[in-house]
């Protein structure tokens, strides 16, 4: 059984765990409104942006922008992966990591090329882990406040590097928020645009009015304009998914960290009571065993 003392600090050393543990999930708490309201507010632009895109697209035809038609050989793949800089958020990362991982295997071709850009430390480590060509990194990003411009300026070179034959496919991996307790990895393709599927469902008694958008000047031009933007449009919206994923994830993890230290403080409390006890009773029974002798 171990001593009093050795108990005394493992309580002390679990407490002081159990004080950062809370620090951090309010931290992450306090993060995670601020995050969530600027994703919550983008949701509903990118949505409607890209039902606008795909109406354009149906009456320009796939021909209207190179950035529509698909490569025939796809031999170079850029990968837009999105994690977190720092780590203590349970397995947030790995889930981003093994969705990559998973996209890989199901290439099996050994002349594809796949190349990155890491938004986030994690990302970042892993790909040097696994030895993938870094094209790019940004650091510091997700998980704290950013603007549009970063988003414009990384989309703006992932589509000259489409244009200019450097990538054939360039896909975004992120977390979507669905709940506090849920996060989803995502794999998207950003390049080339995929097509726009407006989901209907068959009634025999209504159908759904879908909006026809006027275009002016045609839908030619507008497409010039605003399929790269949609690429854009995309990489925020990740940006913010993931950096509100983090939050909830942080939060999560730390408040099971905190009621896992609350756990072990209960049971090294019990274990210093019973060694208490025990030294009490061996006091005791010294002190009996040496009043008989005393008798005998």
């Amino acid at each position: 059984m171990p001593s009093l003392k050795d108990v005394q600090l493992k309580i002390q050393g679990v407490k002081k765990t159990k004080q950062i543990t809370k620090a951090m999930g309010m931290v992450a708490t306090s993060r995670l409104r601020g995050a969530q309201g600027a994703m919550e507010g983008f949701r509903p632009y990118a949505e409607k942006f890209s039902e606008v895109l795909g109406s354009l697209a149906e009456k320009a035809g796939d021909e209207a922008s190179p950035l529509l038609i698909p490569k025939e050989a796809v031999k170079k793949i850029h990968v837009v992966l999105c994690t977190s800089d720092r780590g203590l958020c349970g397995g947030f990362n790995i889930n981003l990591t093994d969705s990559v991982k998973k996209f890989i295997k199901s290439n099996p071709d050994p002349e594809v090329e796949y190349s990155f850009t890491c938004f986030g430390k994690k990302g970042r480590d892993w790909c040097r882990k696994n030895q993938y060509a870094i094209v790019e990194e940004h650091l510091g990003i997700v998980g704290s406040r950013f603007g549009f411009n970063v988003a414009s300026t990384a989309g703006k070179k992932f589509v000259d590097g489409f244009l200019s034959d450097d990538y054939d496919e360039v896909y975004l991996v992120y977390s979507e928020f669905v709940s506090m307790a849920k996060q989803l990895p995502i794999m998207q393709k950003l390049l080339p645009i995929p097509p726009i599927e407006v989901e209907a469902e068959e009634t025999t008694e209504k159908t759904e009015y879908l909006a026809e958008h006027i275009c002016e000047p045609s839908a030619d031009e507008l497409l010039g304009e605003l399929l790269p933007r949609n690429v854009y449009v995309q990489i925020y919206r990740g940006l913010l998914e993931t950096s509100t994923s983090e939050h909830a994830a942080r939060m999560s993890a730390m408040d099971n960290a905190t009621k896992a230290c609350n756990d072990m403080i209960d049971n090294l409390t019990l274990a210093y009571n019973k060694a208490r006890q025990a030294a009490i009773t061996a006091d005791l029974m010294d002190i009996v065993g040496g009043a008989e002798a005393l008798k005998g």
